[in-house]
């Protein structure tokens, strides 16, 4: 069976907090996306504040994919840029940042070590959590695994996504669900983009910080085989999920990852400048962009177990064992 290593994630989190120090070179304009530059430390303190405070906020990590999103639609740039903190989860990310403003990050802000780390302190601070996105066996799975992790976690409530964008009455109805529950943390796990335009609906209407950590769900969960780790510090971790799911990722990885790496040259020597500003939003995803997204979430919950058991006949076990 899969088992995803929270003890090593944890571990390695831990190693990068070197000397104490937390690294906040604030926003950074990356293809017109402005990308935080910062730590795992600083974005847990900034999550924690707003509890504290009981204020909204809203929390992304990107990947190259998330990024290319902005930058190919200008509404969706206006999301994004609208976003309290927006980490680089990445490494590609990581690496513009230090090529293009020299912050020297040693690490990325990887979604699902970063929502560890959020977990490991609301179960130490008593913050309760609300796990929204999905299938039921996922969020099944993944309660199960947080709870045996962190034996004091309060989850206030979890639910699967129902696949479709979901209409007034089911928003509102979700929204009184979760405030109701006492929630002080609402993690969505939906895929980009379709969660980061979530959690800007929810962030009007929630006192609460709303992070979008995607593949975090079914990785924490056990149920989606995960990048070795010499594949993540190199940066081809795209490389493993486009082996494990070849016909749902092609074009993102084969088509977008050029591109970004072309106008990312561009915009280092000057050859073309990328605005931070988009376009208002009228209405929510395009129906194609928006069944589009839905479809590739669910065949990837679905080829998941296939992929694993694959991986695992092939005696690629031995990178998570």
């Amino acid at each position: 069976m899969l088992r995803f290593r929270i003890p090593e994630i944890l571990q390695q989190i831990d190693d990068l907090n070197v000397g104490g120090w937390m690294v906040n070179f604030g926003k950074k304009n990356v293809l017109g996306i402005m990308i935080d530059a910062v730590d795992y430390d600083v974005a847990v303190s900034f999550v924690f504040e707003r509890v504290r405070q009981i204020r909204s906020a809203m929390v992304s990590a990107l990947a190259v994919h998330g990024v290319m999103t902005g930058v190919l639609d200008p509404e969706h740039k206006f999301r994004l840029n609208s976003f309290d903190l927006l980490v680089p989860d990445g490494q590609p990310v990581r690496w513009v940042l230090n090529w293009l403003y020299g912050t020297g990050l040693s690490d990325r802000v990887y979604g699902p070590a970063l929502m560890l780390r959020i977990c490991e302190r609301a179960a130490a601070e008593g913050a309760p959590i609300y796990l929204y996105g999905s299938t039921q066996s996922v969020v099944t799975s993944l309660v199960d695994s947080l709870s045996r992790k962190f034996p004091g976690i309060k989850i206030a409530g979890s639910e699967p996504s129902v696949f479709r964008d979901l209409n007034p009455d089911e928003n509102a109805s979700l929204e009184q669900r979760i405030r109701l529950s006492g929630a002080s943390i609402v993690f969505i796990g939906l895929g980009c983009p379709l969660q980061e335009v979530f959690t800007c609906e929810l962030a009007g209407r929630l006192s609460v910080p709303i992070l979008a950590v995607g593949a975090a769900f079914p990785l924490l969960a056990g149920q989606l085989p995960q990048a070795p780790p010499w594949m993540q510090r190199v940066g081809l971790e795209w490389l493993f999920r486009l082996f494990v799911e070849p016909r749902r990722l092609w074009r993102r990885y084969l088509l977008l990852n050029p591109a970004y790496l072309v106008l990312v040259a561009l915009q280092r020597f000057g050859l073309r400048h990328f605005t931070a500003q988009g376009r208002t939003p009228v209405n929510n995803l395009s129906p194609d962009v928006l069944a589009d997204t839905l479809a590739g979430a669910h065949a990837s919950l679905e080829t998941s177990e296939a992929a694993r058991l694959s991986l695992i006949s092939t005696s690629t076990d031995t990178w998570w064992s």
